[in-house]
């Protein structure tokens, strides 16, 4: 059974920093694109950023420099610092896999409030 948890979701003040983490388990970890997506209140998903089985990262152009995805194939992590949040950045954070084989693969999700 493929799973995904994300964690590290909270309210934070304009300017602050949060750490998301997932970790899955049921799947090859170092075979699968990892990405973080969110949903804004009132608005549709859009990908925020993603590492390739090799490193190779993407990210959203209103996050670049502010957000670093990263991960981990000893403990099937994927991260995603947050750095300099703004409100705009306020959203349900959706882990995902992805695979030519197999895939995607969701999480939960984990809220991030960015408010004063």
């Amino acid at each position: 059974q493929v799973q995904l948890v994300e964690s590290g979701g909270g309210l934070v003040q304009p300017g602050g920093s949060l750490r998301l983490s997932c970790a899955t388990s049921g799947i090859i970890f170092s075979r699968y694109t990892m990405g973080w997506y969110r949903r804004a209140p009132g608005k549709q998903r859009e990908l925020v950023a993603t590492i390739t089985r090799v490193g190779s990262t993407n990210y959203l152009d209103s996050v670049k420099g502010r957000f670093t995805i990263s991960r981990d194939n000893a403990k099937n992590t994927v991260y995603l610092q947050m750095n300099s949040l703004k409100p705009e950045d306020t959203a349900v954070y959706y882990c995902n896999a992805d695979s030519y084989a197999s895939g995607p693969y969701w999480g939960q999700g984990t809220e991030v409030t960015v408010s004063s």
